[in-house]
């Protein structure tokens, strides 16, 4: 799945917040300042030239819509962004979070407490099997 630019990103949320959406509303629920109609509607044209966007016609006007849900594009962005930047390891993006990124002693055993629950889950369900 192709990664979506900034301005990509931007026009995106506001379609899976709407569902469906004319390129007016999309602008008016982008923050200020507002970028002019035309360029709105071509960022939705390039990206529904990348199959992320589908279109109802009513006329010669259009109201857009995700073809790609959110939560179907954040597993493929995460996982180019966990491959890209951090060797596929899930171990080395938990220690940069923890290290780097200043975690809080709170934040850290709420994770571990997660982390707990994962894995009795996970061992009951491999009991469960045998």
């Amino acid at each position: 799945m192709n990664e979506l630019t900034k301005a990509e990103q931007q026009v995106m949320q506001q379609l899976w917040k709407l569902e469906k959406a004319f390129v007016r509303d999309i602008i008016a629920e982008l923050d200020e300042p507002k970028p002019a109609y035309n360029t709105v509607s071509t960022i939705v044209r390039i990206l529904e030239r990348k199959g992320f966007v589908a279109h109802e016609a009513f006329g010669k006007s259009h109201r857009y819509y995700p073809a790609v849900s959110k939560n179907a594009y954040r597993k493929g962005f995460f996982k180019g962004f966990l491959n890209n930047y951090f060797s596929n390891s899930m171990k080395n993006l938990v220690s940069f979070f923890a290290k780097d990124r200043g975690l809080s002693i709170a934040e850290m055993e709420e994770l571990k407490e997660l982390l707990d629950e994962e894995i009795k889950k996970q061992k009951s369900n491999i009991s469960e099997k045998n």
